[in-house]
C-alpha cells in the first residue's frame, strides 16, 4: 500500500514538473525560423518540362528579352471585335473601358520595336454576371500557341456581406460571402498553376495582335500592358538596397492582424473557419463556434488569393511571422505566392513553400538563419498570399502527360485483348503494338524522375511517393514480361486511375492562418503552443460543454415569431447549414414565420405521419413520395392555392408531371436533372469518330468503338437487393417518348408499353446488350476517365463528379443532348425528337399540417429564383464545383455559373424532357421493365412477347391498387 502511493505521488510530481517545464518552455522551444524549409530547385533540368506545350512553345522561339518601354492600350482602343462588346466613357473612375460580355472577342493591335518575349498584363473589373471565375481563351496573330491560352483565368473579388453576427447563444454566425468589385492588375498566366511564373509570350518585331474570346462571364477591360520580362530581385539585392537607402529597424510594438477579417478574397469558399484545436488560438471558446481562422482545406486551389489590409504606426523594417498550421496535406509542402502591396517584393516569395506538420507554430518568413526584412512608410499596406504550386506544378503537368501516354497504350491493348482477356493466350503485343516496351519505360523513367524530385521537395516518402512506386513496380513488371501484360491489365488500369488520384492530392495545397505579426527584430512573439495543462483544462471544459449544447438549435438568431412550422430534410449537413442561415436571412426577417429546421433520415417521415407526429414540410423527397401519399390522403394539394398556377411558371411543365395525381399537384419540384450524353473529345478526334445524333448514328458507331474494344455506356438502374421503387429505364423511357409512348393509357388505368410503336421500341433497346454486347453494368465514371468507355448517357449532374473527380482529362471531354430519332415535323420538314426523361426532387405540405398558408409561404420563397440561386452558389462556394446545384427552377438555372455554351446545351435538352406519371400501383413498372429486359439478355427471350407478358402483370397490380383506392 505505502510503495502504491509512492509511486503515485512521484508520477504526480513528475507530472506537474514536466507540466511547469512545458508551460515556461517545450511547447514553444523551437525557433520560428526553424520551421522555413531550405530551398532546393530540383525541377530545373532538362528532366522536366519536355512535354509540356507551353515550354515546347517556348523552345521553338528564340530566346530574347528586350527591354522596352511599357506599351499601354487602353481597353477602347481595339482594332475589331465581335459581339455585343460596349464601350464605357468612364467606370468606377477608369475612362475609355470596355465592357467584354459572356460572347464575342475583341482583339488590339500593337507594335514591338523587337522579336523576343514579353509579359502582358491585363486591368479588368469584374462586372456583375453569374459570380464564376472569368474566362477568356487568349489568340496571339490569330492562332491559340499553346493551350495554356485556351483557358485564362480572371478572379471575382469576394468579401463578408456584413459583420460577424451572433445567434441567440453566442456562437458565431458566418457571414454571406458576396462579391465586392474592384479594378484589378494580373498577369495573362496558367489558370491551372503548372506554370508558376507569368506567361512569357513571344511577339515578333513589328505589329502584332493579341485578342480575348469570351468563355465565361463578362469583364470590364481597363487596360493592357505590353512590357518586358524582368527577373525579380532577391533578397540579397533587396537587403543591400534598404542599407544603402539607410533604413533601420522600426520601433513599434507588435502589430497583431486577425487573419479571420481579410480584405478580400477571390473565392466564396475563403470564408472564416472556427478552430477548437487550440485554447491559444484567438478568439478561441470550448463550448461555442468562434470564427477565429481562415483557409484550411478551403485555401488548397491554385490562383486563390487573400488580402489583408493593416494599418503601421512609423517608418522602418519589419518582420512579419504567421501562426498557421498545415496538418492536411501530409508530405507535401505547401506554396504561396507573398505579395506586399500588390508586388512579389523579392524572388524568394514567390512559390514560398510552408512545411507539414501536425501542430500551430509560429513562424517568421525567412530562411532558417535568417528573417526577411520588409520597408514600411507609415499609412495603410496590404499583404496578399496567393496559393501556388511551386515546384510540384511542372511535376503534376509530368504526370498528367504519363497518364495520358499510359491510357493510350491500354487503349491500344484493348484492341487485341478486350477488357477481359484470355489469361492462357499469347497475344503477341509487343509484335502488335508499335515500340510497347520502349513507350513503356519511356514512362517508367518519367515517373521515376517525378518519384525523386518529390523526395527532394518534401525531404522524405509518403502516400504519394507510393502511388508511384506501385506504378513503377507494374512497369517494371510489364518491360520484364511483356508476354505477360494481359494478364495485369485490370491492376494497369486501376494504377493509371491512382495517378489521376495523386494529380488531385498534389493539386491541394491547404494553409490554415490565425494570425498575422508585423514586428521589428528580436521582439518578443506570442506563443504558438499550449502547454500540456492548459491542452487538458480546454478539452475538459469541451467536453462537458459538450452536454450542454443544442446543437439543432445553433444558427438561430430570432426566438419570437407569429408562427412556427416545423421542416423536415434528408439532404447533407453542409446544405441544412446553408438553408438555416437562409432562412434566418431572408425568409423569418420578411415573412415572421420561425422554422423548426431538422435534419432527419427521409425513412423516418412515414412512420412519422402515419402517427400524427410529422412535419409541416418534407424537403428532398423522392419523386414518387407525393403521390403515394396524396393517394392515402396524407399530402396536400397545392393547386388549392389561389397563387399556385403564378408559382408554377418557375419550372417546367415535365417537372411537376410526377406530383400529379387526380387533378391535384401535391409537390413544387426542388431539383430536376435530366439525360445528357458525354463523351470524350480527344478520343474522338484521334479515332476519326462522328457524335451521334440519332440511335442509327449510335448503331452505326458501335462496330466502330468496338474494333478498338471500346464500349457505349447505357444506364441501367441498380435492381440489386429489395428496391421497392425503381425507375423506368431512363434511355428506354426516352426512345419511347421519341416514338409518341404514352406509359399509361385510359385514364392511367393501363401500362402503354404495348401500344403503337412501344414493342418495336423496346426490341431496339433490347438489340443494344444482345446484337451490340453493351455492358449491363459499369462504372461509367472510372471508364470514362480510362478512355475505355469514351461515350455514354447519363444524367447531367455527372459533369459535377467529373469535374472534381478526373483532373487528368480536364478539357478533354464534353457533354450534348442524347442521341434522337428521325422524324417529321407539322410542316413536313425533317426534325431529330430529343425527348427524354428527368429525376428530381420535390417539396411538399403534409396534409396533417395546421399551418398550411404559412407552409405555403415556405414553399413558395424556397423555390423562388432568389433563393435557388443563393443557395446554388452558396452549395458551390463551400464544396467546389462538384456541388453544382440542379435546381428545377428555370430562371435559376442560367444565373448558375455555367458557361454560355453549356448552358445552351441543357436548355436546348430541358424543353425535350417529360415527366414519367405516378400512378397507383405503378411502382411495378419500372420493376418488371427492368425484369423484361433481363429475361431477354439472358435467356435469349423473344423481346415483344416478354414485353407483352409483363404488361399484363403491371396492369393487374394497377388494377388491384385503383380498386384499393376507390378509383373508377
Amino acid at each position: 500500500m505505502k510503495k502504491g502511493l509512492i509511486i503515485t505521488l512521484s508520477a504526480v510530481f513528475l507530472f506537474l514538473i514536466y507540466s511547469l517545464l512545458d508551460y515556461a518552455w517545450l511547447a514553444n522551444r523551437q525557433s520560428p525560423l526553424s520551421y522555413n524549409t531550405s530551398h532546393v530547385n530540383v525541377t530545373d533540368s532538362e528532366l522536366y518540362g519536355q512535354n509540356s506545350d507551353y515550354y515546347q512553345y517556348k523552345s521553338t522561339k528564340v530566346e530574347n528579352y528586350p527591354a522596352i518601354t511599357t506599351i499601354v492600350i487602353p481597353g477602347s482602343q481595339y482594332d475589331t471585335m465581335t459581339g455585343n462588346q460596349q464601350i464605357l466613357g468612364n467606370y468606377q473612375g477608369l475612362s475609355d473601358v470596355l465592357l467584354t460580355e459572356e460572347t464575342g472577342t475583341v482583339t488590339y493591335k500593337f507594335s514591338v520595336p523587337e522579336s523576343g518575349f514579353y509579359h502582358v498584363l491585363v486591368q479588368y473589373y469584374p462586372y456583375e454576371g453569374k459570380s464564376a471565375n472569368i474566362e477568356r481563351k487568349i489568340l496571339i496573330n490569330d492562332t491559340i500557341p499553346f493551350i495554356g491560352l485556351e483557358n485564362v483565368v480572371f478572379h471575382r473579388i469576394w468579401g463578408a456581406k456584413e459583420a460577424v453576427k451572433k445567434d441567440i447563444y453566442g456562437n458565431d454566425i458566418r457571414p454571406s460571402q458576396v462579391e465586392k468589385p474592384q479594378w484589378q492588375q494580373t498577369y495573362i498566366k496558367d489558370a491551372v498553376g503548372y506554370i508558376t511564373e507569368p506567361y512569357e509570350l513571344y511577339f515578333q518585331a513589328g505589329s502584332n495582335t493579341i485578342t480575348f474570346e469570351s468563355v465565361r462571364e463578362p469583364m470590364v477591360i481597363g487596360r493592357l500592358n505590353i512590357s518586358s520580362v524582368v527577373a525579380l530581385p532577391t533578397y540579397a539585392d533587396m537587403k543591400s538596397m534598404y542599407d544603402s537607402m539607410g533604413y533601420t529597424p522600426a520601433d513599434q510594438a507588435n502589430l497583431i492582424i486577425q487573419a479571420e477579417d481579410p480584405t478580400y478574397t477571390t473565392a466564396p469558399t475563403l470564408y472564416p473557419l472556427n478552430d477548437r484545436t487550440s485554447t491559444l488560438t484567438m478568439m478561441s471558446d470550448p463550448s461555442k463556434i468562434i470564427l477565429n481562422t481562415i483557409g484550411g482545406n478551403n485555401w488548397r486551389i491554385s490562383g486563390d488569393k487573400i488580402s489583408w489590409s493593416f494599418e503601421v504606426e512609423s517608418d522602418g523594417l519589419y518582420q512579419l511571422s504567421m501562426r498557421l498550421k498545415q496538418k492536411i496535406a501530409s508530405g507535401v509542402n505547401v506554396g504561396r505566392n507573398i505579395y506586399i502591396d500588390g508586388e512579389i517584393p523579392f524572388a524568394e516569395l514567390r512559390n514560398y513553400e510552408f512545411k507539414h506538420a501536425n501542430d500551430w507554430r509560429l513562424q517568421t518568413l525567412g530562411t532558417k538563419s535568417e528573417a526577411y526584412l520588409f520597408y514600411f512608410e507609415a499609412g495603410t499596406h496590404e499583404i496578399t498570399l496567393e496559393v501556388s504550386l511551386a515546384q510540384y506544378g511542372i511535376l503534376i503537368d509530368e504526370i498528367q502527360n504519363s497518364i495520358a501516354n499510359l491510357n493510350k497504350i491500354y487503349r491500344e491493348i484493348l484492341v487485341y485483348t478486350g477488357p477481359e482477356p484470355d489469361q492462357y493466350r499469347d497475344y503477341q503485343l509487343t509484335e502488335r503494338i508499335p515500340n510497347l516496351v520502349g513507350r513503356l519505360q519511356d514512362e517508367r523513367t518519367t515517373l521515376r524522375n517525378v518519384r525523386k524530385a518529390l523526395i527532394a521537395i518534401s525531404g522524405s516518402t509518403s502516400e504519394k511517393t507510393g502511388i508511384l512506386d506501385t506504378m513503377l513496380l507494374q512497369l517494371d513488371d510489364f518491360i520484364k514480361k511483356p508476354r505477360e501484360i494481359h494478364r495485369k491489365l485490370s491492376a494497369y488500369n486501376s494504377n493509371i486511375s491512382a495517378l489521376g488520384t495523386l494529380i488531385t492530392l498534389l493539386d491541394a495545397q491547404p494553409l490554415e492562418i490565425d494570425y498575422f505579426v508585423l514586428h521589428e527584430p528580436n521582439a518578443k512573439l506570442p506563443k504558438a503552443k499550449a502547454s500540456v495543462m492548459e491542452s487538458m483544462w480546454y478539452s475538459v471544459r469541451a467536453f462537458f460543454a459538450s452536454f450542454l449544447t443544442d446543437y439543432s438549435a445553433v444558427g438561430k438568431t430570432t426566438t419570437g415569431s407569429s408562427e412556427t412550422i416545423e421542416v423536415w430534410l434528408s439532404i447533407g449537413k453542409d446544405q441544412a447549414n446553408i438553408l438555416r442561415k437562409l432562412i434566418d436571412e431572408s425568409f423569418t426577417p420578411e415573412s415572421g414565420i420561425q422554422v423548426d429546421l431538422k435534419l432527419v433520415n427521409g425513412a423516418v417521415l412515414l412512420p412519422a405521419t402515419l402517427s400524427g407526429r410529422g412535419p409541416d414540410v418534407a424537403m428532398g423527397v423522392d419523386h414518387s413520395v407525393p403521390v403515394n401519399y396524396a393517394m392515402r390522403n396524407a399530402a396536400y394539394d397545392l393547386s388549392n392555392f389561389s397563387d399556385f398556377n403564378t408559382i408554377s411558371e418557375r419550372f417546367m411543365d415535365s417537372a411537376f408531371t410526377p406530383y400529379e395525381y387526380n387533378n391535384g399537384t401535391y409537390a413544387l419540384p426542388e431539383q430536376q436533372t435530366f439525360l445528357m450524353m458525354f463523351y470524350r473529345t480527344d478520343i474522338f478526334e484521334e479515332m476519326g469518330f462522328d457524335v451521334p445524333q440519332t440511335w442509327t448514328d449510335v448503331i452505326q458507331l458501335v462496330p466502330d468503338l468496338q474494333k478498338h474494344n471500346l464500349e457505349f455506356y447505357l444506364p441501367i438502374p441498380a435492381s440489386a437487393g429489395n428496391v421497392a421503387n425503381l425507375p423506368a429505364n431512363p434511355v428506354f423511357s426516352s426512345m419511347f417518348y421519341q416514338n409518341d409512348g404514352a406509359f399509361y393509357i385510359d385514364n392511367n388505368s393501363q401500362s402503354g408499353f404495348n401500344e403503337g410503336k412501344g414493342p418495336a421500341v423496346f426490341e431496339t433497346w433490347t438489340k443494344f446488350y444482345t446484337d451490340y454486347s453493351f455492358p449491363v453494368e459499369a462504372n461509367f465514371i472510372n471508364r470514362f476517365r480510362s478512355g475505355q468507355m469514351p461515350i455514354g448517357i447519363t444524367y447531367y449532374n455527372t459533369y459535377n463528379t467529373l469535374a472534381v473527380f478526373a483532373p487528368e482529362i480536364k478539357g478533354k471531354w464534353n457533354f450534348v443532348s442524347i442521341p434522337g430519332t428521325a422524324d417529321f415535323d407539322e410542316l413536313g420538314n425533317p426534325i431529330i425528337r430529343r425527348e427524354t426523361v428527368s429525376s428530381g426532387t420535390g417539396v411538399m405540405i403534409l396534409e396533417q399540417s395546421k399551418k398550411k398558408e404559412a407552409s405555403w409561404d415556405y414553399l413558395k420563397w424556397w423555390t423562388s429564383t432568389e433563393t435557388q440561386v443563393r443557395f446554388g452558389r452558396e452549395m458551390e462556394g463551400i464544396l467546389g464545383a462538384a456541388a453544382r446545384y440542379p435546381t428545377a427552377n428555370i430562371d435559376a438555372v442560367a444565373q448558375l455559373p455555367w458557361t454560355v455554351s453549356e448552358y445552351n446545351k441543357l436548355m436546348d435538352t430541358w424543353v425535350w424532357v417529360r415527366g414519367i406519371p405516378e400512378v397507383p400501383g405503378g411502382y411495378m413498372t419500372g420493376r418488371h421493365l427492368d425484369n423484361a429486359l433481363r429475361l431477354v439478355i439472358n435467356d435469349n427471350a423473344n423481346p415483344r412477347e416478354t414485353l407483352y407478358d409483363y404488361v399484363q402483370i403491371i396492369n393487374e397490380e394497377i388494377t388491384k391498387k385503383r380498386n384499393e383506392f376507390g378509383l373508377d
